[in-house]
């Protein structure tokens, strides 16, 4: 298998078939890959559209307004409806679902950042499968398709904030073409990117899905966006039979974008460029743990903490005897609670503080080590 953890991104036109409502057997098809894969223990997070789609159905609506309010009850009455079908289809398979609703504060925000982050991860290391969306009810700047468009954009941050290897960006297209297959004969597939660059998003033209908010525009941003994370993207006709066990098997369909850095590249920059607004002075155990181990920073291997920070600040994680810099991170908790809860065991946490924002005072997945 090419990839571990997969986030794959279903288009309104894919899941409605073209149509006024949801596809179940279109549905039903890509549940059945993805379940085929998470059973050979792959990392899945599913980025769903449809929700307008189901509201409309559901409420008989035909005559088609443009006004955000109306869009917003749209997406309020049909993402129960959308959550429901995959959960009876997930179920088939015997696969647990949760719903991850999420608006671009939640991640720009450094606080809901981090907790969205950790709560993904640890629905992945339970084996659940997250199936995101932009909260429409709350989002006004996905229907206006000026921030995520679709999912699309959200997709990207999804798989950066997971470390997810390959992100599918599956509609109703087999890909980028060198020109508009419509209305040129000629036009060919691209089938490589090696960067997004001013030619290739002149190539995505301005027409945007007419049941979708997004188009090609926002699959080339979103393909920009992960592969300046590591990620390696695909946009795919989600139609072409057993597409996602295909792509994941490192299957050459639709257009490939490389990524332009490598994971632990990216993530390192983006802590390394972060100022440190404190740091931990660790024990030669914890450090052993962190280095050798690949262990998460926890409470017991702390010494002391110097500087004033908050939970969900960037932090250094220092050699007490020595003093050099080991690791940078995001902490969990702020240096008032690690004050408190330095050298104890994790057990002992809630006891301590009246609350626990996970065992760890850095994360594994959160931290860099040097």
């Amino acid at each position: 298998m090419a990839y571990s953890r997969i986030a794959v991104k279903l288009g309104t036109n894919l899941l409605t078939g073209g149509s006024d409502c949801l596809n179940l057997e279109i549905m039903s098809s890509l549940v059945g890959q993805i379940a085929k894969l998470y059973k050979q223990g792959l990392d899945i997070l599913l980025v769903s559209s449809g929700a307008i789609a189901a509201g409309r159905k559901r409420l008989g609506i035909i005559k088609e307004r443009k006004d955000i309010p109306f869009k917003q009850v749209l997406a309020a009455v049909g993402q129960s409806r959308l959550m429901d079908a995959y959960d009876q289809i997930f179920g088939w398979h015997e696969i647990t679902i949760a719903q991850t609703l999420l608006t671009r504060n939640d991640l720009s925000h450094r606080l809901s950042y981090l907790n969205a982050r950790n709560t993904l991860l640890a629905l992945l290391e339970l084996r659940v499968i997250p199936i995101v969306n932009e909260n429409d009810v709350v989002a006004v700047d996905e229907l206006q398709t000026t921030v995520f468009g679709d999912n699309d954009n959200l997709s990207a941050m999804v798989a950066g904030l997971t470390d997810a290897d390959l992100l599918m960006l599956l509609t109703d297209t087999p890909g980028l073409y060198s020109a508009d297959p419509s209305r040129d004969p000629g036009a060919k597939l691209i089938e490589k990117v090696e960067k997004v660059d001013a030619y290739i998003e002149s190539l995505a033209g301005k027409t945007s899905s007419t049941r979708g908010t997004g188009g090609m525009v926002t699959k080339i941003e979103a393909a920009k966006l992960a592969t300046a994370s590591g990620i390696a993207t695909v946009i795919a006709d989600g139609k072409e039979p057993d597409v996602i066990i295909k792509l994941a098997n490192g299957e050459s369909i639709g257009t490939y974008f490389q990524p332009t850095t490598s994971k632990i590249e990216s993530r390192k920059r983006w802590l390394l460029s972060r100022i440190s607004k404190g740091n931990l002075r660790i024990d030669n155990g914890a450090i052993k743990a962190l280095r050798e181990q690949n262990k998460s920073l926890l409470p017991a291997g702390l010494i002391h903490v110097h500087g004033r920070f908050e939970r969900g600040d960037i932090v250094d994680i220092m050699d007490e005897e020595r003093g050099g810099k080991i690791a940078c991170g995001i902490s969990n908790y702020s240096s008032e609670d690690i004050d408190i809860i330095k050298g104890v065991h994790s057990d002992k946490i809630i006891e301590l503080l009246g609350y626990e924002y996970g065992t760890e005072i850095v994360h594994r997945d959160n931290m860099v080590v040097l």
